[in-house]
């Protein structure tokens, strides 16, 4: 459960006075005091009204054992008491959500002592009763790990994580009705360098004409640790890469990676959860704020007035 004093101040923050009409003149992101110990993957959603926090657990000290999969699980946070108003899911991991009229869908992938496996959809209307089936199976030889879900003009789009032909790197599929899933072929965003690099945990966002693409770099030269970059494309195909990345990196007491970014928008402001720690022993979610819309925020990454870093996801 989150401290009660971290619950107040998030709640007086979602209660601030609304924003100016005017987005701000730069994306600029204030990361908020306060962290959940031991946060890692999520997503900030808004289920009839109420903004809520989808999360897991899982003990990585326990990789490759019998013990791997008893240690996870998906959970949810009410935003504004901090309340845990349901858990389930146990064995998976991951966890990525959507809202689609009154039900909340869950995505995850099933984990063992043999790590990762197929990505699974969980789905309630009332976060008491669970409905389970898989939503897509990995390649042979291949694992399936971080995934995320948006809505475009086709339907449903879903970007997610293999370690195969990258390791890591990010591929997608389609589906009509968020149950049956078809992989879009020859597609893997796997970054700029000849022959891939380092492309993990995805979050997509369809803001037309653009799907967005928040993901984890690798360390980089005068930054500090694991990095989260951003990139756009209209076709899946092309990218451009934001002339302003890296867009977050660790600050003083976050260890050495800001990762497993997700976001939403809420009362005019736009809120990235991500995680912080030391990509081994310790983990917590932070949450930094854009004083403005989505669109402002993804559309301010990319200045008119410089040049941007293309990369091609056909493979």
């Amino acid at each position: 459960m989150m401290p009660a004093p971290l619950a107040m101040l998030l709640s007086a923050l979602l209660a601030a006075s609304p924003p100016s009409d005017e987005a701000p003149a730069s994306p600029r992101l204030v990361k908020l005091p306060f962290a959940i110990a031991g946060g890692m993957e999520n997503t900030p959603v808004v289920l009839d009204g109420r903004p809520l926090l989808v999360l897991n657990r899982r003990d990585d000290a326990k990789v490759h054992t019998p013990d791997y999969a008893g240690s996870m699980y998906f959970f949810i946070q009410d935003l504004v008491t901090g309340q845990e108003i349901a858990r389930f899911g146990e064995g998976h991991s991951f966890a990525s959500a959507v809202v689609d009229g009154k039900a909340l869908h869950v995505f995850g992938s099933r984990g063992d002592q043999d790590w990762f496996h197929e990505i699974r959809r969980f789905t309630s209307t009332d976060l008491k009763d669970w409905t389970s089936e898989i939503a897509l199976e990995p390649d042979p030889g291949e694992a399936l790990l971080n995934v995320s879900v948006c809505r475009d003009d086709e339907g449903w789009l879903m970007a997610y994580e293999s370690n195969k032909p990258v390791s890591f790197c990010f591929k997608f599929a389609r589906s009509p009705d968020l149950r049956t899933w078809t992989k879009l072929p020859g597609l893997t965003f796997a970054g700029v360098a000849e022959g891939g690099e380092y492309s993990a945990c995805p979050v997509i966002r369809y803001v037309a004409p653009y799907y967005y693409v928040i993901y984890l770099h690798a360390a980089v030269p005068g930054h500090k640790g694991w990095v989260s970059y951003l990139a756009r494309s209209r076709d899946l195909a092309d990218w451009e890469l934001s002339p302003l990345n890296p867009i977050l990196e660790a600050s003083d007491g976050e260890g050495i990676n800001n990762s497993d970014v997700d976001l939403f928008e809420w009362e005019g402001r736009t809120y990235l959860v991500y995680a912080t720690g030391n990509q081994s022993t310790w983990s917590a979610a932070r949450m930094a704020m854009f004083d403005g819309p989505m669109r402002a925020f993804f559309e301010g990454c990319f200045p008119p007035d410089l040049p941007v870093v293309r990369a091609n996801a056909r493979r």
